[in-house]
């Protein structure tokens, strides 16, 4: 069915585009002296060219680009080119026939080092890793990946081979603390070890089921909440397999959490929000909430 709908998106699609993405980015350098900020003064906008003109998948884009925010958060800056940041990352895809959106990503990255000069030139090198240009390709593929997966079962898969082949450079680079695997509840390791591991493809293919779900929720409602029941379960009944530290599984329910409950406020078996609250700790309250609710 899915496929169907991306097939009709593509069919009827009014405009075509060479580019995938439509994102804003917004920096805040408050914690930086002012000689550092100076040297910052047109960051934002030419991260926001080179995300907004870049071809990522390397063909014509034939869909509405996806809109996506990259927040920058500076917090230190040392000789003349050094710095480090926190990034915040969002985007958004529309429901299918409506002028509804899903939230697709929630991200904070609080890893972030990097050389920047002011007015260098920065260019896409798939082949290369560059610690400005590596990071926005990582996540532009992530963005990619996650709204591909959405419209047609697994489709994200070469997008994020693509940002595999960029934590692979970046943790042999001199910036390897930034893409290793380590400790914290996010990491870019993590994220993309979770989404190339076996163990997840249940719950990628229950991604595409949920987002069907959503997609026809105004048309089939029963329907719909029943393939979105489908995830929480087929998770309920994994989470041994999946682990309690799962990257991907944390980036999901940031993003999805108020989503889900808004969907399933009304679903006949309120259990449903017990199997929530195992799996998913980190929003305990508002799981509790809509229960008792």
């Amino acid at each position: 069915m899915k496929s169907l709908v991306f097939i009709i998106l593509l069919v009827f699609s009014s405009n075509l585009f060479s580019q995938e993405l439509e994102a804003k980015v917004i920096i805040n350098f408050e914690q930086l002296e002012t000689a550092s900020r100076d040297k910052l003064e047109n960051f934002a906008n030419e991260i926001e060219y080179y995300l907004n003109n870049t071809q990522f998948t390397g063909d014509a884009w034939e869909y509405e680009k996806i809109n996506c925010t990259f927040n920058i958060f500076f917090t230190s800056a040392s000789g003349e080119v050094n710095y480090g940041a926190q990034l915040v990352v969002t985007s958004q895809r529309e429901i299918y026939k409506t002028q509804d959106k899903s939230l697709m990503l929630s991200i904070m990255d609080n890893s972030w080092n990097f050389e920047y000069e002011k007015g260098q030139r920065m260019y896409f090198d798939p082949l290369s890793f560059n610690a400005v240009t590596s990071m926005l390709d990582y996540y532009a593929f992530i963005i990619l990946g996650f709204d591909a997966d959405s419209w047609e079962e697994l489709s994200g898969s070469v997008y994020f081979e693509k940002a595999y082949d960029i934590v692979s450079r970046g943790a042999g680079s001199k910036f390897s603390d930034s893409w290793e695997m380590s400790s914290s509840s996010y990491n870019k390791y993590g994220l993309i070890e979770n989404l190339m591991n076996e163990k997840y493809l249940q719950f990628r293919k229950d991604y595409y089921t949920y987002h069907e779900g959503i997609d026809f929720f105004k048309s089939n409602k029963k329907t719909s909440q029943t393939k979105i029941v489908q995830l929480i379960k087929n998770l309920e009944r994994d989470k041994d397999k999946i682990g309690s530290l799962s990257v991907l599984l944390k980036v999901f329910f940031d993003a999805k959490h108020n989503e889900i409950i808004e969907y399933l406020k009304d679903y006949e078996d309120k259990e449903i929000f017990e199997s929530l609250i195992k799996i998913d700790p980190g929003h305990i309250s508002k799981y509790t909430e809509a229960k008792n609710g």
